[in-house]
């Protein structure tokens, strides 16, 4: 059972509300327990407390099913998950990642997705218990992160 895969998505400095909302579709499909929204990732609501028309329009309401969480600081996040033995494996292209399909997951796990075009820095990555990125066989060097995101959370799941 998917549940029992107990995961969590960080999403860090994701600059689109497009990409953020179709994640938290993709998210509930596959059953992950919690999404936190770090740094400046946009919340399902503004800073008012209101809802956010353009998030919904793409989470489709998977923003009112989806459990989350936004914190500002993703190194204190990092901390916390790793004292209650929560794993962190970072979605990024690096010379020390591991090929996606090679990785082994032990749960719970949490996988880092960062920013759509300067990815996640240095310092996150040395806090990573692993990096994993999906090999690219074209002219471009990345995936949309919605895309990257959907990509690795089903082939992680083997859903």
């Amino acid at each position: 059972m998917i549940k029992e895969k107990q995961i969590y998505l960080i999403l860090h400095n994701i600059r689109s509300i497009q990409n953020v909302g179709a994640i938290f579709r993709t998210a509930d499909a596959a059953g992950v327990s919690k999404i936190f929204l770090t740094g400046y990732t946009p919340a399902p609501i503004d800073r008012f407390g209101r809802t956010r028309g353009d998030f919904a329009k793409t989470a489709l309401g998977a923003q009112n099913i989806m459990a989350w969480e936004s914190i500002n600081s993703i190194n204190f996040l990092i901390k916390r998950l790793k004292k209650e033995k929560i794993k962190i494996i970072a979605i990024e292209q690096s010379k020390n990642a591991i090929d996606y399909k090679k990785i082994k997951i032990k749960f719970p796990s949490a996988f880092i997705f960062g920013n759509e075009v300067r990815g996640l820095s240095k310092s996150i990555l040395n806090k990573s218990d692993k990096i994993a990125h999906i090999k690219m066989f074209g002219g471009k060097e990345s995936l949309n992160v919605s895309v990257a995101a959907g990509i690795f959370i089903f082939r992680v799941l083997e859903i």
